[in-house]
């Protein structure tokens, strides 16, 4: 595992997702709750970007099909979303913004 920086997740708003490339990874970085969570970035149910989506209350909504995930957990929270999405664990150090990816 190794921590990569994301600098993009310094400029993003309360309720807002991005999507980035990190390390050959497609990530959703979302800020809800004051904290920026980083997500596996396509959905499970038929490969939207999320960060396309919709950001509230600890979830985020797919375009696509309006399937929703938690974004402490990556848990699908009903239907037509069934699997889960990958939870990646963030870190702020000296004002810059990193995500932990396997190596």
């Amino acid at each position: 595992m190794s921590w990569h920086e994301v600098p993009e997740a310094q400029a993003l708003g309360e309720e807002e997702a991005i999507g980035v490339v990190v390390g050959g990874q497609q990530i959703a970085l979302c800020r809800s709750g004051g904290t920026v969570h980083a997500i596996g970035g396509v959905c499970t149910h038929q490969h939207a970007l999320l960060s396309e989506g919709y950001v509230e209350d600890g979830c985020i909504e797919c375009p696509l099909h309006q399937g929703r995930f938690d974004l402490k957990t990556g848990a699908p929270l009903g239907p037509p979303v069934t699997e889960g999405v990958r939870v990646y664990r963030m870190r702020s150090e000296n004002g810059k913004s990193y995500v932990e990816l396997p190596d």
